[in-house]
Parts: structure tokens; C-alpha cells; sequence
């Protein structure tokens, strides 16, 4: 499992404003490009949002579903990139002087990505969520409280 922490000087409240909109999905994203559809009952647990990863012409459309969802605190997805795999995305935002702290928790869940030894598959999604992370940061930031 690869995990990431970054503070940000946001409140978990508006952490969570950028999660509920998932048309946003893309902007924080790293390797999501555009939105195709997002579920009307989204942010709720089992909605889906639909989007596509790579870069025109060579897209693959997938989804990615809420597992679970306890604003401020916790967020549980499981996004979808077939034939790549699965993984269990979890975003923890915990509350501190001047913003917060989200620790996330990438798992890759089935597929062939699922079958790597665990250094080979943490060390890249490790590496993109830092920019994930800093996405999330500027978009939370830009709703602060």
C-alpha cells in the first residue's frame, strides 16, 4: 500500500467540497483527464462517477465508486482502470492549527497490478499522489473557509 500525508491549510470541510463534487474528479486526479457522467446520487455511498484516464486518442473509460463516506473525517473509493486493475483509495483528513492533514491510502485491489510485489506497484502510485495530494491542496485551498 502506498501512503502520502500532506497538510494543507484548509479546513476538512472544504477538503470534503472538493471530494463532493465529482465533476472535479479530474483536476486533482493525476492520470484522470476528463469526466463523462457523475452519479446524481454523488457523494453517496455506492454512487459512481465516470471518467476516462490517458491522453486522446488512447482513452479507457472506467468508474470509480464511494465505498464510504464520513465527511470530514474519511473517504473510501474504489477506482476502477481496466484491464490495469483495481484499488482501494482511502482519504483520511484530520484537523489541525491552521487546516488539516489527509493521509492517503492506495491499495491495488485485483488485477494484474494486485499480483506485483508491493515495492514494484507502490514506489509509481506513491510518486503520482504527491501530485495528487498537492491538486487536492490547491483546489481545498481555494474554498477555505
Amino acid at each position: 500500500m502506498a501512503v502520502n500525508r500532506i497538510d494543507i491549510a484548509a479546513s476538512p470541510e472544504s477538503v470534503f467540497d472538493v471530494l463532493a463534487n465529482g465533476w472535479l474528479f479530474p483536476v486533482w486526479v493525476v492520470g484522470a483527464s476528463r469526466m463523462r457522467a457523475v452519479d446524481d446520487e454523488w457523494p453517496g455511498v455506492g454512487a459512481k462517477i465516470h471518467h476516462s484516464v490517458g491522453v486522446w486518442p488512447a482513452l479507457l473509460d472506467d468508474s470509480t465508486s464511494l465505498l464510504e463516506w464520513d465527511p470530514p473525517r474519511r473517504a473510501v473509493l474504489q477506482a476502477r482502470l481496466w484491464p490495469v486493475g483495481e484499488a482501494t483509495v482511502t482519504l483520511d483528513v484530520e484537523a489541525v492549527a491552521g487546516g488539516c492533514t489527509v493521509t492517503m491510502t492506495e491499495t491495488p485491489s485485483s488485477g494484474p497490478f494486485a499480483l506485483l510485489p508491493r515495492p514494484v506497484v507502490d514506489l509509481p502510485i506513491k510518486a503520482r499522489n504527491v501530485e495528487t495530494l498537492s491538486r487536492l491542496a490547491y483546489l481545498a485551498q481555494g474554498h477555505a473557509d
